[in-house]
Order: C-alpha cells, then structure tokens, then sequence
C-alpha cells in the first residue's frame, strides 16, 4: 500500500473534488480539502479530512490559509477547483471573465506559489484542465471564458515543469473530457455523459500519487470519446 501522503485539495465540496477526498480518505492519506461550502465535507466525518473554507480567489485568503493551515510538508496539490459561464461571447462582459480566470488560473498560480516552501523534489502539482483547452481539439460555443482559461492552465502547466525541473515539485496537467457533475448540469441543463464523477476521480487520484513518476510538464487528455 502506499505510504501515507499529505494531500490538498480544491474545489473539494462536490462533483471530482469530493470524490477524490473519498478516495484518498479511504486509502489513508491525509487530506487538506479546500472549498467555500465545506459542509459536505465534514459530514464525511473522517479523522484523516480537514475541511477549510477558502474561496481560491481570494489570494490574501490563500496566503493566510497557508500560514496558519496548511499541512507542514505537501506531497500532492490537485488544483480541481473551477468556474464554469456559458454564454455566447458576445453577450459576456469583462466580469465573466475576470470571474472565470480568477478561479480557474489565479486561484490555482496563487495557491501554487504560497505552498512552494512546503514542497519537496518528489512532490506533484496536478492541475485539472479540459480538452477544450488544448490546441485543435472540438470547441463548443458558449464556452469562450471557461475553455481559454484552460488553455493558460495547460500552458501554465508546462511553464512551472520546466522552472522547477531542478528543485521539484514536478508539475502536470489533466485535461478532462466531460464528467457527469453538478457543474456539468449547471452548465448544460439535460446533459448525460457516461463519465462519472467517482470513476474520474480515482483516476486523478492515483496519477496524482504515481504519475509524476512517468510524466513531468505534460498535459494528458483523459477523455473517452472521440474527439
């Protein structure tokens, strides 16, 4: 069995996030689930979850989170956290945006960098990202803000490998397909795809504790239809 990792989470309250602090609690790592709503989490009522709520676009929130909170060393970071707006372009505003990418990249530089000191050489920094954010893959109207923002992360992704390829942590990305979450539904009310978000979840989970083995400055596409 694997030893026992100091993992963190975000956008851990629902959907992939909460499925993954199931997960890494039932294979006994210890878990730092970050979410605004943290309700659902400590309902889990496991020994080996802390629960905090911190909205990841906040950056002094994150930084003081990781001065006072944070696990002493982090063996995983899963930037899962994310905002989905669907709307035509040309009726989003400055603000869609703005909100979309402050989650979706600041949130997840910000919290990246503030737990930088608390990383070692063998630790690995996931970043969820989606196929829409990779170059030349199918595109879907309405989601202009949501999939460019994705694409930063992709390419974020391959920036922070390569800065730290020397002192760790080792930096990858997953870019998801669709999952059957409630963000998901939000987005796209009827929708019905056959990922769910369980299934998913422990995937990410278990690259997030060998992938970094395998993989470093990459962006995987994890999606089961084609395109």
């Amino acid at each position: 069995m694997e030893a026992s990792k100091n993992i963190v989470i975000t956008g851990a309250s629902r959907g992939i996030g909460f499925a993954m602090v199931q997960w890494f609690s039932d294979n006994n790592h210890q878990v730092w689930a970050l979410s605004r709503n943290i309700a659902p989490i400590e309902a889990l009522i496991a020994p080996n979850v802390h629960a905090f709520s911190v909205d990841i676009a906040n950056a002094e929130a994150l930084q003081e989170w990781s001065d006072t909170s944070s696990p002493k060393r982090v063996d995983v970071l899963i930037n899962n956290a994310g905002k989905l707006v669907n709307k035509p372009f040309s009726e989003t505003t400055q603000s869609d945006f703005e909100s979309v990418y402050k989650v979706n990249v600041f949130g997840l530089a910000n919290l990246t960098r503030v737990l930088l000191p608390k990383m070692s050489t063998d630790s690995h920094v996931v970043n969820i990202s989606s196929m829409g954010g990779i170059n030349g893959t199918s595109k879907f109207p309405g989601l202009a803000a949501y999939s460019s923002s994705k694409g930063a992360v992709s390419i974020l992704t391959e920036l922070l490998a390569e800065e730290f390829k020397e002192t760790g942590p080792f930096v990858n990305a997953l870019a998801l397909g669709a999952v059957q979450t409630e963000m998901l539904s939000e987005a796209f009310p009827g929708l019905d795809v056959p990922m769910d978000a369980k299934t998913m979840a422990a995937y990410i989970a278990q690259f997030a504790l060998t992938g970094h083995r395998f993989y470093n400055g990459k962006v995987l596409p994890v999606s089961n239809t084609t395109p």
